[in-house]
């Protein structure tokens, strides 16, 4: 019994703490994707398909393939919501939050290269690229209207990243759990070189992934946040301190966690912190309230202000 919940608190520490879904994160990860790709089996936009997205299409950026979701109809004045998965996780895996928002919004969702039904990377990748692909998949779904970003772990990271440099675009931000901005002095202050016992193999696996493994192949390094202007921003970080059951070294991850969330409010002068009491990492599954009711506040101040 002690060494299952051993090995348990390693994976749930391992998916939350680099921010990455990795096998064995969540059980669901491959049939979502393999859910995806059948989703996406029909040919690919041709450059004359220019309507309005709907529902689940490929489009071509940079000569790879990018598998794109999008629902709700567009509103004079309303923003469109994008939604970014984690590391690991296809965009199924937000379809159901994808449709409760679509309801009153234009939502869209992506799989990143490398991730769900999306091409491979023809390489190692650093955010700026990834960032390249989200600027074209932006074009495509939302042309000139406002955005609110709403990213979950690695997803949040890359929307707190993108955002500053996108100001004319971006309008609002929901980080949902986002990994830390210093996310490899984090690991590697909380489980050091001295450190024994299966948080070595965490720490050398996760700092493998952020430092361009599979299966982004997606350099993510440490640096300092960067400010977005003053546009509305909720950072969501989880109630269940289940990274403290981690032996020997959890407290003190889930106190890094839990400074990687403050740290981000720097993202924004209108930036808020919230708490979602009942969730462990995955926030928008486990209290998808949470998640919708941010998001739509978000949504409603952009469209206050356009």
């Amino acid at each position: 019994m002690i060494r299952s919940a051993r090995v348990s608190a390693v994976i749930a520490l391992t998916c939350a703490v680099a921010g990455m879904g990795l096998v064995g994160c969540e059980d669901s990860s491959k049939a979502d994707a393999d859910a995806s790709a059948s989703r996406s089996a029909a040919a690919p936009e041709q450059a004359g398909d220019r309507d309005v997205l709907t529902g689940t299409k490929k489009i071509e950026v940079g000569g790879r393939l990018v598998n794109v979701s999008c629902s709700g109809s567009p509103a004079d004045g309303r923003p469109v919501v994008m939604l970014l998965p984690g590391g690991g996780d296809g965009l199924e895996k937000m379809a159901g939050i994808q449709k409760t928002l679509s309801k009153k919004n234009r939502v869209c969702s992506y799989d990143r290269l490398g991730e769900g039904a999306s091409d491979q990377p023809d390489g190692p990748q650093t955010l700026e690229g990834a960032g390249k692909v989200l600027t074209a998949v932006l074009d495509r779904v939302a042309g000139d209207a406002p955005v609110v970003l709403a990213g979950h772990s690695l997803g949040g990271l890359i929307a707190a990243r993108y955002a500053p440099d996108h100001q004319d675009r971006i309008k609002g931000l929901v980080l949902m759990d986002a990994t830390s901005p210093t996310q490899t002095a984090d690991l590697k202050k909380g489980i050091p070189e001295s450190a024994t016992g299966p948080a070595v193999a965490l720490r050398d696996q996760t700092l493998a992934i952020l430092h361009g493994g599979e299966p982004e192949r997606l350099t993510v390094p440490d640096g300092k946040v960067r400010s977005a202007g003053d546009i509305p921003a909720e950072v969501i970080h989880h109630g269940k301190r289940y990274l403290a059951e981690v032996p020997d070294y959890g407290p003190g991850l889930e106190r890094a966690w839990s400074d990687g969330q403050r740290k981000w409010l720097g993202v924004s002068s209108r930036s808020r912190l919230s708490t979602a009491t009942d969730s462990a990492h995955y926030i928008y599954v486990d209290q998808p309230d949470v998640a919708v009711r941010a998001i739509e506040r978000v949504t409603s101040q952009v469209a206050d202000r356009a």
